[in-house]
């Protein structure tokens, strides 16, 4: 420990306590050179006086005394270091500087490193028993690793973990990040036998995509739970699309997770009930799950919770309806959720939670008990544990609510490994993620799809947009891609402005070739939402509407874009080289009306350090309000456009309701499956959406879209 101190309460001095004090197995070597000894232990000058090979060195020095320190320590052949010391990275500066420094140092020495600004590690095994952190509490041994990236989340979390009585085999306070990251300590537990499950709590994904990776081994083997802050880093660079923009928000961290096989809890308190149902029980056979409580309110709420999760509060099976009948007063409820009122004895409740765990339309169950007076919580937890113990192979969760509930009888459910929530929302939102958790084994794993394309004219396209300075293709060209690509488009002709004696009559004569009614769309590389700025009209028929609509559409556009310039003065715009100035109109897009469906909306948009991410959803002009998408990472396999379909929360809208007939399902997974070869086979298309995708009962045809490129 270098930096030992002798001052109580200090870090130096904290570390060395908790090594002593939780049974480290190994010699412990304590380094100040103003000290001769510490806590009755001998001390050295430095880490070069040691005699023998030193395996760790915890290093909590002030941080213009840690490159020093480290020094010694890749002189005296050290193997790793954890690096407690803050003033680095994380105060920019001069602190950017010395951690690059410190990392100099180490390169092409076989020293690995933990930190700087962290807190320290903890390894519970009994070969170990190493606590090299300066936290007051060391948790009990489990099967469960921890990482923090925060070293004041993770004091909180060991108390936590030590309050409930929830066991790890390791913790890892990482910190900066500078060297072991987060990717490498799922490597190392993937492979460790003493961890059955991973916790994390998270600020940011050094490298996605190896995360996505490794978690997708990894949780076919083992549960992986993570609480994630903040953002991607998406947010770096302004978006042109509204996939880029839902890209940017905490949808985009929710697609990392669930496409890892990860399961994500809004808060540290939510990533222990996980934790506790998973570490303790079996996971569930099916979603059926029977409530037993001793109040309706409760019952009910239970119930709702359930659904909201995923759960099936499955009918009882008239054996079981009866054999509860045969016991329960008449006041009660056989039916599930079954009530077992407020007299309900520690007996009622061993004899219910039995009877319900073996009907074998049941796989999973839920207790529920509201302390009335004259009975004590402790013997009802006591009658749970006795129910349990006769179905193990299905789990069994707790609620027991009031002030006194769950601390009374916790005891006895820590000790039978039944898990006890003080809510019911709890119980349901664990259950139904070892549901969701059990069932991915049952998934099909997919392949990957490839199409036979024109790439050759998708890249002439973008050269050609590039070599004109432009980075917004025209509304033609991105109709050309889509085509090249094999996605359906509307027909569809473009009038170009220039060389026309009368851009009106050339319309209303276009309109001919591409049949009636028209939908008309100004085309400037200046406009991004055509509709902003009356750029579309829709519908049109005769010669003289569609020539007074061109005519009403250049006037307008001419006059919204000068206001909205005028509005957003000053401000960073999306435009191309016009932007600045009157909107330059290239011509009129005409396009046939589309024939009524379900606007669906596909794009992709360029992650910074993630690469492409795609989105599905329901499309129209309120994407980004109503937010009904479904985003993953490329590259995608078909059971991934599969599940981005059926996602979506109107899911049941594609399906047909009301009389309406079913989407075209696998023509909307070929239109994911397309674009997202696309995106891969060139990257220099930062951003592509498809909006409206309009959703027939056979197929699936493109009505608008737009792509942005990326500058070299």
């Amino acid at each position: 420990v270098i930096g030992a101190s002798r001052r109580p309460n200090s870090i130096g001095w904290q570390i060395l306590h908790n090594l002593l004090q939780h049974g480290f197995k190994g010699p412990v070597y304590p380094v100040n050179p103003t000290a001769t000894s510490i806590h009755s232990i001998a001390a050295y000058p430095s880490v070069r006086d040691i005699p023998g090979l030193v395996d760790l060195a915890i290093i909590a020095v002030p941080a213009e005394r840690v490159l020093e320190a480290a020094r010694e320590c890749v002189d005296a052949n050290v193997r790793g270091l954890v690096v407690i010391s803050a003033g680095f990275k994380e105060i920019g500066g001069g602190g950017v500087a010395r951690e690059q420094e410190l990392l100099q140092l180490l390169e092409g020495t076989a020293i690995r490193m933990v930190g700087p600004n962290c807190m320290g590690v903890i390894n519970t095994h009994d070969s170990v028993q190493l606590d090299a952190t300066f936290a007051p509490a060391m948790p009990p041994p489990g099967p469960m690793a921890f990482m923090s990236q925060s070293g004041a989340m993770g004091l909180s979390i060991l108390d936590y973990a030590e309050s409930l009585g929830i066991g790890l085999s390791m913790f890892v306070s990482l910190g900066n990040k500078a060297d072991v990251s987060g990717n490498d300590l799922l490597e190392y537990w993937r492979d460790d036998p003493n961890t059955e499950l991973i916790l994390m709590y998270m600020e940011s994904f050094g490298n996605p995509v190896k995360f996505v990776e490794l978690c997708q081994q990894i949780t076919t083997q083992k549960p992986v739970f993570i609480v994630k802050s903040g953002h991607t880093g998406a947010g770096a660079r302004a978006a042109a699309s509204h996939t880029g923009a839902l890209a940017q928000t905490a949808l985009a961290t929710d697609a990392l997770i669930t496409q890892a096989g990860a399961i994500r809890a809004e808060k540290v308190q939510d990533l222990f009930d996980l934790a506790m149902a998973f570490s303790n029980q079996p996971l569930p056979a099916g979603n059926r799950v029977a409530i037993v409580t001793n109040a309706g309110g409760p019952g009910i709420i239970l119930a709702d919770a359930c659904e909201d999760n995923g759960l099936n509060v499955t009918p009882l099976s008239p054996d079981t309806e009866e054999k509860l009948r045969s016991r329960l007063p008449d006041e009660a409820s056989v039916r599930n959720p079954v009530d077992l009122i407020a007299s309900a004895t520690a007996q009622s409740y061993e004899f219910a939670v039995k009877t319900v765990l073996g009907d074998p339309n049941v796989d999973a169950a839920i207790a529920a008990f509201v302390p009335p007076l004259g009975i004590q919580t402790q013997e009802v937890a006591e009658a749970i544990v006795e129910a349990n113990a006769l179905h193990p192979n299905k789990p069994l969760l707790t609620v027991l609510m009031g002030r006194e509930g769950l601390p009374a009888g916790l005891a006895e459910l820590r000790e039978a490994k039944v898990p006890g929530y003080l809510f019911p929302e709890s119980a349901a939102r664990a259950l139904g993620s070892m549901w969701r958790y059990a069932s991915r084994g049952k998934r099909r794993k997919g392949r990957t799809v490839s199409f036979e394309v024109d790439d050759d004219t998708v890249a002439a396209i973008i050269d050609g947009t590039l070599a004109d300075n432009r980075l917004k293709l025209s509304e033609p060209d991105v109709l050309r891609v889509l085509e090249a690509y094999g996605i359906a488009v509307v027909k569809w002709t473009f009038i170009s402005h220039e060389g026309q004696t009368s851009l009106a009559t050339a319309a209303a004569q276009a309109a001919k070739k591409v049949g009636r009614p028209v939908a008309l769309k100004i085309v400037s590389p200046d406009i991004v939402h055509k509709t902003d700025v009356g750029g579309v009209v829709l519908g049109v028929e005769s010669d003289t509407q569609i020539q007074r609509a061109v005519r009403s559409m250049v006037k307008s556009v001419s006059e919204g874009a000068l206001a909205a310039k005028k509005k957003t003065k000053g401000k960073r715009t999306q435009g191309g080289p016009h932007s600045n100035s009157e909107p330059k109109i290239e011509g009129v897009l005409i396009q046939q009306m589309a024939q009524t469906g379900r606007e669906t909306i596909v794009g992709v948009t360029r992650v910074p350090r993630v690469g492409p991410m795609m989105m599905f959803g329901l499309g129209g002009i309120y994407v980004e309000v109503v937010k009904d998408v479904v985003l993953r990472l490329c590259p995608l396999r078909d059971t991934d456009a599969e599940e981005m379909v059926r996602g979506v929360k109107m899911y049941r809208l594609l399906e047909g309701i009301r009389g309406e007939p079913p989407r075209d399902l696998e023509a909307l997974k070929e239109v994911i499956l397309r674009v997202a070869q696309l995106a891969e086979r060139h990257p220099r298309i930062a951003e592509l959406d498809i909006n409206p995708l309009v959703s027939l009962d056979d197929g699936a045809i493109a009505v608008d879209a737009r792509i942005q490129l990326e500058s070299d």
